[in-house]
């Protein structure tokens, strides 16, 4: 335990180093007892001050050249020079804070009980001082992100009435304060925790601060815009992750941590997603704003490269770690990691200050042609309507949710290749389900249905209605969390929970039990379509690249905890008894249906302001609304017949279990009931009255003592 911290349920206070034929991997170097403070200052600190410097430093080199470029007034240097440090300190910290609340959920085992360990304790504390550096860094770049906005000094921004009518008009701003509310959050959470679950939530409350900032600035305007948004959404993600990740785990050796070589090798494969995602998605960002020959010919192209060098570098740091360093640590000798990690999180502070001076420079402008309107509203061209071979000829793939389609199918498909290979099987018919699920994904946002549906509405709800209804339909038949439980190993009596056991509490969480209550799923399930619409927020979305993401993987997440307890083939905390899902399906039907009438029934175009601005001669926008509430109506007719199909193969399928578990069970016990009612029979026949069952039994039990055939079978009597 921490020295003076109290004693939590299921936890033992104590500072005895682990017995000496303790696994080399479980024993943890020399302990050198310090507060949370003490750490996040001595292991912390040096990553933050110098990715400030490393931001002050090349945003210096563009400094008022970038105003002048972009026809800005100087805001002044307190400004210039003040906004790249804060903002560099608030992404560190950010990271810092994901990276201690990482290590603390998944890193090092809790106790026995559910309640945080000494560790894990330890690092959600040190993760509070983090969120509390994020939280006042991001209320500073409030006012410096208006300053550098509107190109006055800050001074002016620090009024409460100016800042409050220059929050809305703003996107950096309302940004930042996005940021700040979600940092403000984070900070109450790990001030109170105890529990993994808590810490768990905490994590992604975190991670959800970082999405304001990824979705906006250089990638969220001008062409291609969603590509750039996409991409950088991935990049921004990954880096918070390995970043903080890093510094939590070299902290937790510094600290004398239990379990370090657990902590290191679940960090390694974490850290190994992060860097390819890092260099795929660097990559696809920096096609869409430079082309090859800037990089040696513009500041912006020189940055680019010294990230991506950085990138390489870390890397082999990677390489070393999985090599050298987890063999080393596990011979007992972490001094050497601890050093070579202490460079590569230099490294890493060095790199995010050149990723905040990038933010800061803006891209050379190339010669070419004025972005369409529709270019600059979608990020693309759309030059006619939707046709069947359209689907395929104006496809565009969606780099979030086309990636994901199949990654998801790659992930199932070796799930069931691991279970075959182990000699188990698995029916074909949850694989085809699955695999269909990820197809219909892939169609609805990577084929010419995504592309149209930022300017149709028709096209829209068509996908919609697949995301929210067909997809999850066909995912929760392909039975993914039973195939995780399959084919990942149980972490064994007194080891550290692992994956199985993750997903194990997920499925039993409160959080889950709350969400797949009946008339919560409907509520969200049916709800959300009439509030989305009919209450002006569609409207406000349509403008922005991130409302689309937001619409679909809320639409894709509700259709899932809808279906999941009705037709899913993985266990749910909700058992619902076959009569109770028929009747949450029959109650969503026709509310479903009134949603697509009122949509059709209406005479005002719903989203008219931003449909407007397209200016597509070909589309009628009034009967293009009515097409779409035509859609909503009928199609919500072939999920519901496919869940229906669904459900009666399940209680089939059920009854025949049933029926092979009784005979088993018949064969065990020589059908003891069935004997019991022939003895009741009997008795009624030659007394009038029926025998206690006990009696019963033991006549039963006698007769088949004395030899065969001298019972009566009377089942179906």
């Amino acid at each position: 335990m921490l020295p003076g911290a109290a004693t939590y349920p299921g936890e033992v206070a104590t500072t005895t180093p682990p017995p000496s034929d303790a696994p080399a991997s479980d024993a943890a170097p020399a302990s050198r007892p310090a507060t949370p403070a003490a750490l996040f200052l001595s292991q912390v600190g040096p990553l933050l001050a110098v990715a400030a410097v490393v931001a002050l430093a090349l945003s210096t080199l563009s400094g008022a050249a970038t105003f002048a470029r972009l026809g800005l007034p100087d805001p002044g240097p307190l400004t210039v020079y003040a906004l790249p440090v804060v903002r560099a300190v608030s992404q560190a910290a950010a990271a810092v804070t994901i990276g201690f609340l990482l290590l603390a959920g998944f890193f090092t085992p809790p106790a026995s009980s559910g309640w945080l360990s000494a560790d894990g304790y330890r690092a959600v504390r040190v993760a509070s001082w983090g969120a509390a550096t994020w939280s006042v860094a991001a209320l500073l770049m409030i006012p410096l992100s208006a300053a550098d906005a509107y190109g006055r000094p800050v001074s002016e921004m620090l009024d409460a009435r100016v800042l409050a009518a220059a929050v809305p008009g703003i996107e950096a701003t309302s940004a930042w304060t996005l940021t700040a509310l979600t940092a403000l959050v984070t900070l109450g959470v790990t001030r109170v925790v105890l529990g993994w679950g808590a810490a768990v939530v905490g994590l992604g409350v975190a991670l959800l601060g970082l999405l304001p900032l990824a979705l906006t600035g250089h990638s969220a305007g001008g062409s291609d815009h969603d590509v750039a948004t996409n991409s950088l959404l991935g990049h921004v993600l990954a880096a918070a992750v390995w970043v903080g990740g890093l510094v939590a785990v070299v902290t937790h050796l510094v600290a004398g941590g239990r379990h370090p070589g657990l902590a290191v090798r679940r960090f390694s494969a974490v850290a190994l997603v992060c860097w390819i995602l890092l260099a795929v998605s660097g990559v696809v960002n920096a096609l869409v704003r430079i082309t090859p020959g800037d990089l040696v010919t513009s500041t912006y192209g020189a940055l680019v490269l010294a990230k991506a060098l950085a990138l390489v570098a870390l890397g082999a740091f990677g390489a070393w770690h999985r090599r050298r360093g987890i063999p080393a640590l596990d011979a007992g000798r972490a001094g050497a990691l601890v050093r070579f990690a202490g460079l590569e999180v230099l490294l890493m502070a060095a790199t995010m200050g050149v990723a905040v001076a990038l933010g800061r420079t803006p891209p050379p402008v190339a010669p070419q042609p004025a972005p369409t309107r529709v270019e600059a509203l979608v990020g693309y061209a759309v030059d006619e309507p939707l046709t069947v071979a359209g689907l395929v000829t104006q496809s565009r793939f969606d780099l979030v949710f086309g990636t994901a389609a199949l990654v998801l199918a790659g992930l199932y498909l070796a799930g069931v290749r691991r279970l075959r290979r182990r000699g188990d099987a698995w029916p074909a018919g949850r694989t085809v389900a699955w695999l269909a699920g990820c197809l219909a994904l892939l169609v609805a946002t990577s084929s010419g249905i995504g592309r149209h549906a930022p300017v149709m509405f028709s096209v829209h709800m068509g996908q919609h209605m697949i995301l929210n209804m067909l997809v999850p339909i066909l995912l929760v038949l392909g039975g993914p969390a039973t195939l995780l439980l399959r084919g990942l190993p149980p972490a064994g009596t007194g080891a550290p929970p692992g994956p199985r056991e993750w997903v194990l509490a997920a499925v039993h969480s409160p959080v889950a039990r709350v969400l797949t209550q009946p008339l919560v799923a409907l509520a969200l399930f049916v709800g959300s379509f009439y509030v989305l619409y009919f209450s002006g927020l569609f409207d406000v979305a349509l403008e922005s690249h991130w409302a689309h993401l937001a619409m679909n993987v809320h639409f894709l997440l509700v259709g899932l905890l809808f279906f999941w307890p009705i037709v899913g083939i993985d266990p749910s905390p909700r058992q619902l008894p076959p009569i109770g899902r028929l009747g949450l399906l029959f109650v969503a039907i026709p509310l479903h249906a009134f949603f697509g009438i009122a949509v059709m029934s209406s005479e005002t175009v719903i989203g008219a302001s931003f449909y407007q601005q397209l200016e597509l001669p070909w589309v009628d926008r009034l009967a293009d609304q009515t097409t779409g509430g035509g859609l909503a109506w009928a199609s919500g007719e072939v999920p519901m017949l496919v869940v229906l199909i669904a459900l009666l193969v399940q209680w089939s399928r059920a009854d025949e279990r049933t029926a092979r578990r009784e005979d088993r069970r018949a064969d065990r016990d020589g059908d003891s009931e069935l004997a019991a009612y022939n003895a009741m029979l009997r008795s009624l026949a030659t007394t009038g009255r029926a025998e206690p069952a006990e009696h019963a039994r033991a006549t039963t039990e006698a007769s088949a003592a004395s030899g065969p055939g001298e019972e009566v079978h009377e089942r179906g009597t």
